[in-house]
Parts: structure tokens; C-alpha cells; sequence
């Protein structure tokens, strides 16, 4: 049997997916993607985070949004009141995400209760909308003779198109029309302001387009999507550079996917959200026009996505100073942002071109996302959440229960309310399987409802059985993916195998005419698998991931018996799986690795470093980390015995901060990374935010005294976008017998931007050395670097 992707490949490199796209010229299967209201899902491993979701998450977001004063905004507005709103200004948007999260909820599971609140929190929406169809509460409060005046920076047609997303859900869940009468209202009031003949412009975060495509189905109107091909096709036209009456020579819109025309682009490119958002738009558009210059694109961009820029986790956008993309293979796994939206735009993008072309590498794509990526998202107890998600921690990155930019909890929320959605697709003659879970699911042949049955263990299992539920004789196919990790996948049909069963675009195709009782059972073995990085990745050479069927996993310092920093896997260990009953229920992997504590290097240039003593280890899914007590975690893990760092002055100081908050790490004082500028954010950031005017800390300790007499100093700055400026004041401490005191330094201490303040001491012999901050009244504060320099008199 040989599938059209190469099995192989994944076990090398673990992302590249088959290099032979045939872009725009890959026949259009146009699928329809089976409603998640025709899925049940009665497994073990979604169901209990569906329920969890649905009783759980749901509700904290919908009273968050309402304690954050999302709510309260839409208030003001309706009142015409012309101050007291809160927080950024995209606050809209995240409402409606939540209310297109409990509009899947109630479709699944009718609940009076959350019902009457969806409706009440719709009724307050309605109340905010002006005369005209304009309802933006930022806006209407703030700036109410500025509409459309900033589309790159003010999101209003961001907030617009969650709108009409949740409107959509809402409709097709309860069938009432309010939520969709607002929003119909305002894409009228957006329609007859820009089109052809009309005002230029489109957004500088892309979602409207999308929205738009699903609102003109579910409303009756082709307008609407339309105005989606307007925004689409003028992307990349520079409008923002005259809307901010930029020189046009001077002019790079790469952040917002607006520096080529759109069927230019060659790579993923800008901010990683609004990238796969412009895609899974103009994925829309082209499956509607079929114009094969924007698929060519789109296919183009995929590669370039899929093949250099995505996480084993199926996540994308390495970078916090962009939140999103550098340079092709640029994969740190301890500073990876990874942000959970765009782990859930990516599986949004890559559903849409599985149902355009029915090729299963997209689904490979998606099922990446969603079963890591995205899942890591939520806690196991869906109370808090991930917004960034790195792929090594030292044990100080958790989750947060809600953040004051709340983009990702409630796009968790929808994705897992509507997740059977993403299982299966159908057209006049097949049905495609692209997930295995536990369940059933309804699809229509010869115009009679066949009900399929599935049961499989699936993720922890790669055996599926589906068994159709006829009446009588009905031909149709079964098109069943084998997932790209997977070789050797095998075939039966009533307990016969399939000998070189009939195989297209990564499907098995199982077509006869079923007959009651008829079982397809389908195979795929799940090995332990060692995946290595294309080794253009600097980050990851030397190293190796584990993955078992769709599941990656790390190494969680909870579950270890020594130091993780010291461990390294060599590439003959064996690893086992476990079935546990922890974290909910997963199937762990148990073996022995070896460790070798960190070598020693103060004054030494060579060391024989040896083999160590094995330890114990079990690996967990990734998406499960941090649900424990805090510890360090690795997902890349070295097969040889390290080195270590070089443990001169700071790389080998243990990192204390006073206060670190949700999107600080104190590894950033110390990670080596110099910025060109004070302003720039980097990729760790260490700062005290959101404390102001507060007398700070900032404490490197050492296992063993050691004697200092200078540091330098490189601080942080945001002025224009943030609200760190450089301190009031600062000092050095030592530690003296458990006492704090005062360096006798040799000069000032400075206060300089975009460069090092250094000052020299008088030598202390200590094992802590503190950096002292006064925070600026009103203003926090930051640290992009701290650098000490040890003695050389003996």
C-alpha cells in the first residue's frame, strides 16, 4: 500500500507535510462539512472537555466579560454616555465570541437558564446599536465622529465580524432572529460605506471576511459576501499608508498582511492571528470565485506555513514583539509565543482547504491544533488559561483565570462548543472522516439519513470502528483519512481485511453497498515515535520530540526525579505506554533516562563529562502540563549528555523577581538577549507591570559564594504602546550573612535608554545579588537585561 503522503516523513521531521502541493490547479472537492448538531460525541477524552466547557468555562467567561465591564461598555453606549469605558478597544469582540460559544452550547444542549442570559446580553447589544446600524461601544463612547477613520488600528471591523459569527451561531442553534437582526443591520450599515463605487479600505484585523461569507448563507444575502471578495482582493494595496498618510516609499504593512497585493504573498507573514484569519477569508472567497491566482497563493502560503513556521504543536507565530512571524525555521521553544487564537485560526484555516480540496493533509494540520495547541489552551478544570504558549518553561509560565486582553479564553470556549464540526465532511457520495471520536454522526444518501456509529479509544488508540445503522442496501463510500504520522494503517470490512485498499489524497476509499450490520474497522498503529526537527531549526538540533498517534508530549519536572535541566533521552530508551488515571485519564509514557547535573565551568575550559545515573521519567501530553503543582517543562529533549551553560555571572544565577505578572518571565533579565533598542519588546520580557510607583526587586543567587565588582543594566521601555518607562531610581544590594546591603559603587547609577548603564563597586563576596528599582510614579518598569561581572583578582 502507498498513501500519496509519505508516513516517513513525519517520523523525521515531524512537520513537513508532502512537498508536492499542486496549488490552484489541485481539483476543488468543495466538501460540505457535516454540523456539529449531526455529531454526538460519547467519547472519553472530548466529551468530559465538552461537559467541562458547556458547565464550566462557558459561564466564568460570560460573568469575566461581565466583571471586566465588556458589558458595561455596551451600557455607556446605549445611554450615550461619553466616558467611563473600559479597557482596549476591541472589547466588543470578545462578547461575542462568548455568545457564540453558549449559541453552540444551547444547540447541544438546550439550557433555559443560559437561554434567558444569552438573550438578555443580546438585548443589551441591540440597546447599544445606533440608528444608522453602527455599534462599536469604543467608539460610540469615545470617539463617536471617528467611525472608519483607523481601520488598521481600531478593529471595529474586527469586533463587526465576531458579531455576525456569533449572530450566525445564535440563528442556527435557537432560530430566533434578534442576535442576527442586529447583525444584519450593521453589515448593512459596513456594505453601504465600502464596496466598488464606495469607500476604499479594509481591516487591519482581518475576521470581517470570513464572518461575512457565513453571514451571507445563513441571512440569504450574496452582498455580504460580496463586500468579503471587496476586502479580500484589495488587500495589499497600501491603504493604510494613506490612512495614516504614510510616504508610500517608507511604508511596510507586513505586520498587517498589506505590504504585496494579496495574491502576491510567498510566505506567512505579519501577526500570526490576523494572518491565518486573512487565509481562512480568502480560503472562503476562493472557493466561491475558484480564481486560480488566490488559490496558488493560498496553497503557496500553506507550504511556507506547514513547512517552516508551525510548531509540533500545531501552533504558529514564534515572536511576542509582533506576535507573530521573524524569518522561516525562527521555532524557540522557551520564548515561543504560540498564542492560543493562533493555534485556532491555524485549525480554522486548515478545516476551510480540507473541505476545498478533500486532501487529509489538512486535517493532519488541524488535528495537530486542536488535540495540542489549542487543548493546552484551557485547564483541565477550564477555570484558567493559556494565552501564550512556550514549548520549555523552568517552572514559572502558568495560566491565568482571565486576561485584560481577553482574546483567547473565549476562542477556546467556541472552538470546543463546536468541535464535532471539525470531524466530518460529506458530498453527494462519501462520507469523510478527518477526526476519530468516540460517537455518531448523521450524513444524508440517496436522500434517506444514515446514522454511523463509531467507537474507537481514539486518541489513546488507533482503533476505529464505524458501523453504518441501514435499513436497507445503500451505496455510498466511506473515505477514511490515515493520519500523516500513522504507517501501516490497515482496513476491514466485517471482520475481512482490505488487501491494497483503494487509497486518494491521503483517504482510504471504502465505497459499496452497505448492508444492515455491515462494520468497517480501520487500524492505525500508534509507536512511540522519536521526531526530529528539520535541522534548519536552530533551536531544536541535537534534540528530539515525542509523539504517539496525534499526541505530543513533554516532560513535566513534577513527574521527574531529577532536575530536568540535567536529563537527556538517548535515542535507544524505551519508552512504554501507560494508562493513568491523573489528568484526566491520559495515557502516559514511561522509561529511563539518564541524568547528568550541570558541570561546574567557574575558571575551567575543558571537563569529561560523563554518562550519569539513570532516572525515571513519564512523559504527559502536552496539553495537559501545568495542571499540578508548578515545575519546569521540556517538549525538545537532548539525546547526549549536556554541556551546560557556561556558569560565568548571570547564566548561572537562579532568577527571583518581587513581582512577576501573566506575560512576564524572569528568565528574560538573564536569556542573553541584547535588544537595538529599549522599545523593542523582546521575546521574554521581564518586568514588575502592572505595579507602579512601587519599590521593586530583581535577585540573581548563586549555589556558592562568588565575588562581584561591576554590573551593567539594559532597561525596558515601552513608552507609545505599553506603560513601562525606565525607573526613578535604582541600586545594587549583596547578601551578607542573610542581610541586605548597599554595593559601595564607584559612579552613578544611570538612567539611559538604548544602551547599557554600567557601574563598578567596591568587590563583595556574596551568593545574591539584588537589582533595587523604584518604579516612576503612575508608570512599571522593566528589565530587558542584567549582566554582572565577577572579579578576576584571586
Amino acid at each position: 500500500m502507498r498513501l500519496l503522503r509519505n508516513p516517513a516523513l513525519w517520523a523525521v521531521v515531524g512537520l513537513s507535510l508532502v512537498a508536492s502541493a499542486r496549488g490552484g490547479d489541485q481539483p476543488l472537492a468543495k466538501l460540505q462539512g457535516v454540523p456539529f448538531t449531526d455529531v454526538a460525541i460519547a467519547d472519553a477524552f472530548w466529551a468530559p472537555r465538552i461537559e467541562t466547557n458547556r458547565t464550566v468555562s462557558i459561564p466564568l467567561s460570560l460573568a469575566k466579560l461581565d466583571e471586566y465591564g465588556n458589558l458595561a461598555n455596551l451600557d455607556l453606549a446605549a445611554r450615550g454616555a461619553k466616558s467611563g469605558y473600559k479597557g482596549p478597544v476591541f472589547m466588543d469582540s470578545d462578547l461575542y465570541k462568548a455568545l457564540e460559544a453558549a449559541s453552540y452550547s444551547l444547540a447541544a444542549h438546550p439550557d433555559p437558564v443560559l437561554d434567558k442570559k444569552v438573550d438578555e446580553v443580546i438585548a443589551r447589544i441591540a440597546s447599544a446599536q445606533q440608528a444608522d446600524g453602527y455599534l462599536d461601544s469604543w467608539f460610540t463612547v469615545n470617539a463617536p465622529d471617528r467611525r472608519w477613520t483607523n481601520l488598521r488600528d481600531q478593529h471595529e471591523l474586527y469586533c463587526a465580524g465576531h458579531m455576525f459569527e456569533g449572530a450566525v451561531a445564535h440563528f442556527r442553534a435557537t432560530g430566533k432572529r434578534n442576535f442576527l437582526d442586529v447583525a444584519t443591520k450593521l453589515a448593512d450599515h459596513i456594505e453601504a460605506a465600502f464596496g466598488p463605487g464606495k469607500r476604499m479600505g479594509y481591516p487591519g484585523h482581518p475576521e470581517i471576511e470570513l464572518a461575512l461569507i457565513k453571514l451571507a448563507k445563513a441571512a440569504g444575502e450574496d452582498r455580504y459576501a460580496k463586500l468579503a471578495e471587496f476586502f479580500i482582493n484589495n488587500r495589499g494595496k497600501h491603504f493604510f499608508a494613506e490612512e495614516h498618510h504614510t510616504d508610500p516609499a517608507r511604508y511596510d504593512g507586513t505586520y498587517w498582511q498589506d505590504d504585496v497585493p494579496i495574491c502576491d504573498h510567498k510566505n506567512i507573514k505579519g501577526h500570526a492571528v490576523r494572518a491565518a484569519y486573512l487565509l481562512s477569508g480568502a480560503t472562503d472567497v476562493a472557493a466561491r470565485t475558484g480564481d486560480p491566482a488566490l488559490l496558488k497563493m493560498i496553497n503557496r502560503v500553506w507550504r511556507n506555513t506547514t513547512e517552516k513556521n508551525m510548531y509540533i504543536t500545531g501552533g504558529i507565530g514564534p515572536s511576542a514583539h509582533n506576535e507573530g512571524f521573524t524569518q522561516d525555521y525562527d521555532l524557540p521553544n522557551r520564548s515561543a509565543y504560540q498564542e492560543t487564537c493562533a493555534s485556532i485560526a491555524l485549525a480554522q484555516w486548515n478545516h476551510r482547504l480540507a473541505l476545498l480540496y478533500g486532501d487529509a493533509r489538512f486535517a493532519d494540520v488541524y488535528e495537530r491544533s486542536l488535540y495540542n495547541g489549542v487543548l493546552a489552551g484551557v485547564s483541565l478544570d477550564g477555570k484558567r488559561f493559556f494565552y501564550v504558549n512556550p514549548l520549555e518553561s523552568v517552572g514559572r509560565h502558568h495560566r491565568s483565570d482571565w486576561f485584560s486582553c481577553a482574546c483567547c479564553p473565549p476562542n477556546v470556549t467556541r472552538t470546543l462548543a463546536s468541535l464535532g464540526g471539525y470531524a466530518y465532511a460529506n458530498d453527494a457520495d462519501s462520507l469523510w472522516v478527518n477526526l476519530y471520536i468516540q460517537g455518531s454522526v448523521k450524513a444524508k444518501f440517496g436522500g434517506k439519513d444514515v446514522t454511523f456509529d463509531v467507537k474507537t479509544d481514539y486518541p489513546w488508540d488507533g482503533s476505529v470502528a464505524i458501523a453504518p445503522k441501514v435499513d436497507a442496501p445503500t451505496t455510498f463510500a466511506l473515505r477514511l483519512r490515515v493520519p500523516g504520522w500513522c504507517e501501516g494503517a490497515t482496513v476491514a470490512i466485517n471482520g475481512e481485511p482490505v488487501s491494497s485498499p483503494m487509497t486518494e489524497r491521503g483517504y482510504f476509499v471504502v465505497a459499496r453497498t452497505w448492508k444492515p450490520g455491515d462494520v468497517a474497522k480501520l487500524d492505525l498503529p500508534m509507536p512511540v515515535r522519536r521526531v526530529a526537527a528539520n535541522p534548519n531549526v536552530e533551536a531544536d538540533r541535537g534534540l528530539l520530540a515525542i509523539q504517539r498517534g496525534p499526541i505530543v508530549y513533554c516532560l513535566e519536572g513534577v513527574d521527574a526525579q531529577a532536575d530536568l535541566a540535567s536529563l537527556y533521552l538517548p535515542r535507544d530508551a524505551s519508552l512504554t505506554p501507560d494508562k493513568s488515571s491523573d489528568l484526566g485519564g491520559i495515557v502516559a509514557l514511561k522509561g529511563e533516562a539518564r541524568s547528568v547535573p550541570a558541570p561546574k565551568w567557574d575558571r575551567t575550559l575543558y571537563r569529561t563529562v560523563g554518562e550519569g545515573d539513570a532516572t525515571p521519567i513519564r512523559a504527559i501530553p502536552y496539553y495537559a502540563w501545568d495542571n499540578r503543582k508548578p515545575s519546569p517543562m521540556k517538549v525538545w529533549l537532548p539525546t547526549e549528555p549536556s554541556p551546560g551553560t557556561a556558569g560565568v555571572g548571570e547564566k548561572a544565577a537562579r532568577v527571583t523577581m518581587s513581582h512577576v505578572s501573566s506575560n512576564a518571565q524572569t528568565e528574560g533579565a538573564n536569556d542573553g538577549v541584547v535588544p537595538p533598542r529599549s522599545n523593542v519588546t523582546p521575546p521574554v520580557n521581564s518586568h514588575w507591570w502592572p505595579r507602579k510607583g512601587t519599590e521593586e526587586w530583581l535577585q540573581y543567587a548563586w549555589d556558592s559564594p562568588r565575588t562581584f565588582s561591576s554590573s551593567k543594566v539594559y532597561w525596558f521601555d515601552d513608552t507609545g504602546r505599553g506603560e513601562c518607562r525606565v525607573p526613578s531610581s535604582w541600586r545594587l544590594e549583596y547578601r551578607d550573612n542573610g542581610t541586605w546591603k548597599p554595593v559601595e559603587a564607584r559612579g552613578p547609577y544611570k538612567l539611559a535608554l538604548d544602551g547599557w548603564n554600567e557601574v563598578a563597586f567596591a568587590p563583595v563576596t556574596t551568593d545574591a545579588l539584588r537589582l533595587v528599582v523604584q518604579l516612576p510614579q503612575g508608570w512599571a518598569a522593566g528589565v530587558h537585561e542584567w549582566t554582572v561581572q565577577e572579579s578576576d583578582e584571586e
